[in-house]
């Protein structure tokens, strides 16, 4: 599975492989990795990346998807990285416990999958007798970047709370 490269970006350079919660694993590789690149990257150095991980990642997904056969494998992560990218790309400068807490309302956007996020996973089911193909492969990253969305509407609306407006 390794040899491909395809394979490495799904699987979120191995985090995606974790015995346990590898979605978990994967969201915090994905934390670690952005405040590796933010010292060496300005904002828009920044988009640029996560612009160009959204559509490489799309098709990993897709392609590891299919040799794997399952619509939405659970080793596939990258689709985890590049939301919480999102998230934190936004979120920046924050204080480490505001990070603790986008980490910890994406986890729980991501796996319980409430509201617009079930929807967005429900959105092109895989069909009886019907290959994976480029649709599933978007569901892969699309129910993820709405988790993230859903992420930075509920820290949006704390520090509106928060600050008393």
């Amino acid at each position: 599975m390794l040899r491909s490269p395809a394979h490495w970006i799904a699987f979120g350079f191995g985090s995606g492989l974790a015995p346990r919660a590898p979605g978990t694993v994967g969201t915090l590789w994905a934390w670690l990795a952005f405040l590796l690149f933010d010292h060496w990257l300005d904002s828009v150095g920044l988009g640029v990346v996560i612009g160009a991980s959204i559509v490489v990642g799309w098709w990993a997904c897709t392609r590891t998807a299919q040799h794997l056969g399952i619509a939405d494998p659970g080793a596939v992560v990258w689709d985890e990285v590049i939301a919480f990218w999102i998230v934190l790309w936004l979120l920046m400068p924050a204080s480490g416990a505001m990070q603790l807490a986008a980490f910890a309302l994406f986890r729980f956007f991501d796996a319980v999958k409430p509201g617009p996020v079930g929807w967005a996973d429900a959105l092109w089911p895989l069909q009886p007798g019907e290959a994976i193909g480029w649709r599933q492969g978007f569901v892969i990253v699309f129910d993820d970047l709405v988790a993230a969305l859903c992420t930075l509407l509920v820290l949006a609306l704390w520090h509106l709370v928060g600050a008393g407006v």
